[in-house]
């Protein structure tokens, strides 16, 4: 394992450097990352050298360390923090228990006492790293998620999100049964929540009714059919095999049995909706579809029975439409590439065209569920169709081309590569425009002593994190480091140009301390502002 780094942080130089020297760092496992002189340069330097342990002392001008430490705390949790002081002080002590300090040293450092602390350390920190990479742990902890992970798994494939040859790995791991079948189908079990009569079993414990429902489901088909089921955002979802042995008329009329035993034994209505049978995983979706679309008879068909999808809707030899997962799959792509994934998918949508056996307009209402795609995206984005479609001069005019199946997919393509390249222009351009709107914000306010980050943050609606890359990539600096310059650059101006006490100076470029000014002007120019001013005039 490799050393852990460490930064050393406190305002005597010479103590620094002493333990530094004196350390015996390798034989204790750490290496020294670096070292501050104050709170408010090591937060600086923590984001530049990402440390494992601070070792910090208690009292230091501009920050303490306690309010280091609870710095620390609040936007690096993993550190761990070690402070020294020459202060026997309970009270310290105390706060520095609060916040969740690794040892507390007293000074002066007694090197046979550091180096049993550091030992205390580097064990705590192997221990937690091998909690985390512990094969036995994980797997423990893989086993009880296994439930969430199911479900997520079950109802991201009935969305369309999974594809199939995912969906078949994940439910042999999962323990899915499903696998191997004629055809499948999904259905959707309704429970009313209506009140009833209080003298129903369940009275009382109405949150117990979709379990006993779906126990219930269990029990009954258990045996008879292979199935899987599970919460999904319509409620509780069935997906069942078809297998040789057994039909999908079959399955029907045993759902029709459990929602005559719900309404006897649990004394609830239930309605259950039975979707369109499909011939492959991949088209799971569509099965799951049509059974929200028979929920939605539910009013006219009545509650308390099946309803199969055939018998409320005129049934169509073929289909084709864009499925939800489709159009996931889609916008994906398009909006985050690369050009080959971009092809891939275009190239899998249109193909569908030419293994359909449709009538015209459906090709045409496939097309248009194509386009209403890329035009959704292109509302998200704020481009116009001139924008995108100059490809043709009358972009519907691709309507008429439905047999030309090549021609519609090389118009996708053009549009759906174009947006991808507009859409990576357009977030290289607002983050310029963000970087250039905090510019002009912290050039405006720098004499404000609370500007910081999460201040800037909250006005152009980012991260931090996200913020702070993006402001290194754009200028080359930390945002501390961009701040310090404005500010000193202006206490420059006003030095050269005004008589202004030095303090005075310190708070109008922002600084509340004029003592922590005149340190960092000088680690800036070499020289303390008043020798500054002095070297100007005599120069003069």
């Amino acid at each position: 394992m490799s050393a852990y780094r460490i930064l050393l942080v406190d305002d005597e130089e010479e103590v620094r450097r002493g333990i530094i020297r004196k350390t015996p760092w390798e034989d204790l496992g750490f290496s020294v990352a670096g070292d501050a002189e104050n709170g408010e340069d090591a937060m600086e330097k923590i984001e530049q050298l990402e440390p494992d342990v601070v070792m910090t002392d208690i009292r230091m001008p501009y920050m303490d360390g306690l309010t280091l430490t609870a710095r620390i705390r609040q936007k690096y949790p993993s550190i761990k923090v070690l402070i020294f002081s020459g202060f026997d002080d309970f009270e310290y002590a105390q706060q520095a228990i609060k916040l969740n300090v690794a040892e507390y040293i007293l000074k002066p450092v007694n090197m046979e006492e550091l180096s049993e602390i550091l030992t205390r350390v580097k064990k705590n920190l192997d221990e937690e790293i091998k909690q985390r990479r512990d094969v036995d742990l994980l797997r423990e902890s893989y086993r009880s998620s296994l439930p969430i992970l199911r479900e997520v798994f079950l109802t991201d494939l009935v969305r369309g999100i999974a594809g199939a040859g995912e969906a078949k790995e994940r439910m042999q791991e999962y323990g899915i049964d499903i696998l191997g079948a004629r055809k499948w189908v999904a259905a959707l079990i309704h429970v009313d929540q209506e009140e009833g009569s209080h003298h129903q079993p369940l009275s009382g414990h109405r949150e117990l009714i979709p379990i006993s429902v779906r126990k219930l489901v269990e029990d009954n088909l258990k045996g008879c059919f292979r199935f899987t089921i599970f919460n999904s955002a319509t409620g509780i979802t069935l997906i069942a095999a078809i297998d040789q042995e057994n039909s999908q008329t079959v399955l029907i009329d045993q759902l029709g049995d459990i929602c005559k035993e719900a309404r006897r034994i649990l004394e609830v209505t239930v309605t259950i909706a039975v979707g369109h049978s499909c011939a492959s995983l991949d088209q799971l979706s569509r099965s799951y579809q049509s059974a929200v679309d028979a929920l939605g008879y539910r009013a006219i068909a009545g509650a308390g029975s099946t309803i199969y999808i055939n018998d409320v809707e005129p049934v169509s030899e073929g289909k084709l439409q864009l499925e939800p997962g489709d159009e996931s799959e889609l916008t994906s792509a398009v909006k985050f590439g690369p050009e080959e994934k971009i092809r891939s998918v275009v190239e899998k949508l249109v193909s569908r065209m030419g293994d359909a056996r449709v009538h015209a307009r459906q090709y045409q209402l496939y097309m248009l569920s194509i386009i209403g795609c890329i035009t959704k995206l292109m509302q998200q984005y704020d481009m116009t169709p001139e924008d995108m479609f100059h490809v043709r001069e009358q972009y519907m005019d691709i309507l008429s081309d439905a047999e030309h199946r090549e021609e519609f997919e090389e118009w996708v393509l053009r549009a759906a590569l174009q947006m991808h390249e507009s859409m990576n222009k357009e977030r290289d351009k607002t983050a310029r425009r963000a970087i250039l709107e905090a510019k002009r914000y912290i050039q405006e306010n720098y004499q404000n002593p609370d500007l910081s980050v999460e201040m800037i943050c909250r006005l152009l609606h980012m991260s931090p994190a996200y913020f702070s890359t993006m402001f290194r990539r754009e200028t080359g600096q930390t945002y501390v480091a961009y701040l310090t310059e404005i500010r000193l650059n202006r206490a420059v101006e006003l030095l050269n140009e005004t008589d202004d006490k030095t303090y005075v100076i310190a708070q109008k470029v922002g600084y509340q301390e004029q003592n922590y000014f005149s340190y960092v002007f000088k680690k800036r120019f070499g020289v303390s502002p008043t020798r500054y001013r002095g070297t100007k005039g005599s120069g003069a």
